[in-house]
């Protein structure tokens, strides 16, 4: 059975997105910071890969605003990391956020995360800049990555 991917819409579906959360980051991001963002549908997307293995598998969080969007959280249960998983997901918050209208997508990644910015050069992200002391616990810089986007929408 192949992933599927979709979108999460009410507060009590987000326990698996918080597990990976947990799991995956040094300062994992709250519940209420979820649940503030889902009451925002217009503004925060949430989606969510579930497999036969794992309810959610992994998750992105994401913002769309005027033609941008701006990826906020991607993360892979660390079990099931190596899979291709995080580049599915990947692949699907692109899709979507070029069907939104965006001609952009952004995202800040730790300058120690190897991993993770191999996934988004793979994707053709580039880098723009560097926030210095941008993370905490420990404190790092974060490199800006971003891709731009073949806008298919018409804009009349």
């Amino acid at each position: 059975m192949a992933p599927i991917i979709e979108r999460l819409t009410r507060p009590e579906q987000l326990e698996g997105v918080l597990e990976i959360e947990r799991a995956s980051f040094n300062n994992p991001t709250t519940r209420e910071w979820y649940e503030r963002e889902l009451a925002r549908p217009g503004v925060c997307f949430l989606y969510v890969l579930r497999t036969p293995e794992a309810p959610v598998a992994a998750f992105c969080a994401f913002w769309y605003v005027a033609d941008q969007a701006h990826i906020n959280n991607l993360a892979v249960r660390p079990e099931l990391r190596g899979r291709g998983l995080g580049s599915q997901m990947l692949e699907a918050v692109m899709v979507e956020v070029q069907r939104l209208g965006a001609g952009s997508l952004a995202l800040e990644v730790r300058r120690s995360n190897v991993a993770a910015q191999r996934l988004y050069l793979r994707a053709g992200f580039r880098q723009e800049g560097i926030r210095q002391s941008y993370y905490t616990q420990p404190v790092e810089d974060a490199l800006i990555l971003v891709k731009r986007l073949q806008n298919s929408q018409l804009k009349t």
